[in-house]
C-alpha cells in the first residue's frame, strides 16, 4: 500500500518557548499544542510540526500518560517547507525585516530556488520550490 504523505515532523529545542516565539511570530504557524518543558506543536497546512526538548523526550514515559517511545536527537536538524519563487520571494523579505541571517539563497541545477535560515536552537530551515524534488 502506498504511503500518502507525510503527517509530522519534529525538530528538538531545548528553549521551548523561543521556539514558540519564533515558528509562531515569525513563520505565522499556529500552536496546538504546548506543555512546558517538554514540548510545543504547531499546525502547518494538513500536517504537524513537532519541537520537542530532547531533555524530555529522552525519558520513559510517565504513569499514565500515553506510552510514545523515548526518542531524541542532539545537533542541527532541517526542516524545509514548500513555497514558490513568489512566496520565497516574500518570506526572504520577511526574515530579513525580522533580523534572520539568510544563510543560503540559490536556484538548485536541476530547476527550482531555495532559501536557508536558522532557528533559534540553531536548526536548519528552508523554504524550496516543489520543483527541486520534481513535484510540482
Amino acid at each position: 500500500m502506498p504511503i500518502s504523505g507525510v503527517l509530522e515532523t519534529v525538530l528538538y529545542a531545548q528553549d521551548l518557548n523561543a521556539a514558540r516565539q519564533f515558528y509562531e511570530t515569525v513563520l505565522g504557524l499556529e500552536c496546538i499544542i504546548q506543555e512546558p518543558d517538554r514540548h510545543v506543536f504547531f499546525r502547518c497546512g494538513n500536517q504537524v510540526v513537532l519541537i520537542f526538548d530532547p531533555r524530555a523526550t529522552t525519558q520513559a514515559p510517565r504513569t499514565g500518560s500515553l506510552p510514545v517511545p523515548t526518542h531524541g536527537a542532539t545537533g542541527a536538524g532541517h526542516i524545509c517547507f514548500r513555497a514558490d519563487s513568489e512566496e520565497i520571494a516574500t518570506w526572504r523579505y520577511r526574515l530579513e525585516q525580522a533580523g534572520i541571517l539568510i544563510e543560503s539563497d540559490f536556484e538548485w541545477p536541476q530547476g527550482g530556488r531555495s532559501i536557508y535560515f536558522r532557528d533559534p536552537a540553531g536548526n536548519s530551515v528552508e523554504f524550496a520550490e516543489p520543483r527541486i524534488w520534481g513535484l510540482d
